[in-house]
C-alpha cells in the first residue's frame, strides 16, 4: 500500500500561505496545521486578560498582544499563535514581517478540552526554548484555575497554582498582578 506523503513547507512558503489564508494555522517543523475555533469564555477570558494587562502595563514599555500575532520559535522551527503575549521592551521580528515576534516574556494560553494536552505538553517544550521567556500561564476556561509556571533556571520551572476567584495572578517579570475575579468576569 503506497502512503501519500504531507507537503513539507518552508517557513517562507507558510507565511506566503498565511497571509492569504481565512482560517490560523500553525507551522511545525515544516508542517500546517490548522488551529481550532475558540468559544464564547474563551474569548471573555483572554479578552479580560488583555484588558487588564494593558492597563496594568499603559506606562511601562511592555506591549501585549493577543491571538493574531505570530510567534516565531527559531530551535523547533516553530510558528504558533498564543492567546496572548507581552513583551518587555519593543518587539523584535522574524524578518521584515511586523506580525510575527520572537522575544516574549509572558505567553498566556486559555485551555480548552481540544487543546489542554498540547498547550500543556508538546506546546509547553516548544515555548520553553525560548529564552526571553520568564512566564508561562495556562488558564481553564472551565473552572477557576491558573496555572503559572515561572522560569528559574534554563531546565526549571516553579508552578503555581491558583484556584480560588479571591486569589491574584502575579506576573513578576513584569510586575503585573490580575486578580481570578477579574480575569473570569463574565464568564
Amino acid at each position: 500500500m503506497t502512503q501519500l506523503r504531507q507537503k513539507v513547507y518552508t517557513p517562507e512558503e507558510y507565511l506566503e500561505i498565511e497571509a492569504e489564508a481565512e482560517t490560523r494555522h500553525e507551522f511545525i517543523n515544516g508542517e500546517v496545521v490548522p488551529m481550532a475555533g475558540g468559544t464564547t469564555k474563551h474569548n471573555l477570558i483572554t479578552g479580560n486578560l488583555y484588558i487588564a494587562l494593558r492597563l496594568a502595563l499603559k506606562e511601562k514599555k511592555a506591549p501585549v498582544y493577543m491571538e493574531n500575532v505570530k510567534l516565531w520559535l527559531p530551535s523547533v522551527n516553530v510558528f504558533t499563535y498564543p492567546d496572548l503575549m507581552v513583551l518587555a521592551g519593543d518587539p523584535v521580528y522574524y524578518g521584515q514581517n511586523q506580525s510575527t515576534v520572537t522575544n516574549p516574556v509572558v505567553i498566556i494560553e486559555v485551555l480548552s478540552n481540544s487543546t489542554r494536552n498540547y498547550d500543556q505538553g508538546e506546546k509547553f517544550s516548544f515555548y520553553r526554548t525560548l529564552d526571553s521567556l520568564q512566564e508561562y500561564v495556562l488558564v481553564d476556561q472551565d473552572q477557576s484555575l491558573v496555572m503559572v509556571y515561572r522560569r528559574g533556571t534554563a531546565k526549571q520551572w516553579s508552578l503555581y497554582i491558583l484556584e480560588d476567584l479571591t486569589d491574584v495572578m502575579q506576573l513578576d517579570s513584569v510586575g503585573v498582578e490580575v486578580p481570578l475575579s477579574g480575569i473570569y468576569e463574565g464568564v
